[in-house]
């Protein structure tokens, strides 16, 4: 990435304040909080099929690193600061992208999920250029953590079609045990406020019923922390309209891996999620998507099949 210095005018040359963290790495000799080299980095590119209903099948890119390093990631094996992937340009990404598009359905307007990729958002718009000018026009999914720079978002306005983001915490004391963001809760606040007004608080869907322009709210109810999660859902309530927001309220968490502590260390109690679909629907929620608890013994991503790891 590359800036102008607002005083002298002179460019300065990788110095990364992408993300809320504004760690100012110097991403070609050094690597910043995420631990994200310059070059796009990337664990695999996958059809995949395991997405709410809207917006399936879709070729989903998963960067390597990601700016909230939480304690509990299901996608651990890629998002280290250690990294776990490929390095690519825009040119040799987009022909990967452009090979998994090849086995879409014919009839089908190809969908792209950009996997956390904030730390790469100064290089998106470039990697869909490239895409263009191979023929293809794909809605454009930005699938985050929620834990985004609203300066950043404001860049991808007009290239993003759908936000995806998280909404992890509305306890910062949480969000620093496992997520070291005390702040998550104010900045994804404004990311999503941020998202609502680039696409809107709704979902708009085709005559196949796939998703085309707007936005689905995530929330991973995790175990022992339901007064967090009643915490998101009065703030989705008293910013959104709960009538209209797609709402995805996940029981899929396992521990991923030994030595997390209590209560991480388990899965998630049929009360627990209880406890908090029963105020989504109190508040209104009717748009969106609930999980069975035996979704936590489907989603478990192994990232050393590189092909496809969700199969």
């Amino acid at each position: 990435m590359s800036y102008e210095d607002a005083e002298h005018g002179s460019p300065i040359t990788g110095r990364c304040t992408l993300c809320p963290r504004r760690c100012g790495a110097l991403r070609a000799a050094a690597q910043g909080f995420c631990g994200a080299p310059e070059d796009l980095e990337v664990a695999t590119v996958c059809v995949h099929r395991g997405e709410e209903p809207p917006l399936n099948p879709i070729v989903n890119v998963f960067f390597a690193h990601c700016n909230l390093q939480c304690i509990y990631c299901q996608n651990w094996q890629i998002s280290g600061r250690e990294g776990s992937g490929e390095r690519h340009t825009a040119a040799s990404l987009a022909d990967r992208i452009a090979s998994q598009f090849a086995q879409l359905p014919a009839q089908s307007q190809p969908m792209l999920g950009l996997v956390t990729a904030a730390h790469y958002a100064d290089r998106l718009a470039a990697l869909v250029e490239e895409l263009h000018r191979r023929g293809f026009t794909p809605t454009v999914v930005y699938n985050s953590g929620g834990y985004e720079s609203v300066e950043t978002l404001r860049s991808l306005e007009g290239l993003v079609d759908v936000y995806l983001p998280d909404l992890k915490y509305m306890d910062g004391a949480l969000a620093a045990r496992y997520s070291h963001a005390a702040d998550y809760p104010e900045v994804a606040a404004a990311a999503l406020r941020e998202m609502k007004r680039q696409v809107g608080g709704g979902l708009m869907v085709d005559d196949e019923g796939r998703a085309y322009r707007g936005m689905i709210v995530r929330h991973l109810v995790l175990p022992g922390a339901t007064d967090n999660s009643l915490q998101c859902l009065e703030w989705l309530a008293d910013h959104f309209n709960p009538f209209t927001l797609h709402l995805s309220l996940m029981a899929q968490y396992f521990p991923p891996r030994q030595g997390l502590p209590a209560p991480l260390d388990r899965t998630l109690t049929a009360e627990e999620y209880a406890t908090v679909t029963d105020r989504a629907a109190a508040l209104g929620f009717t748009e969106g998507w609930v999980q069975e608890l035996e979704a936590r013994d489907n989603y478990r991503p192994d990232f050393d099949r590189k092909d496809n790891p969700f199969e």
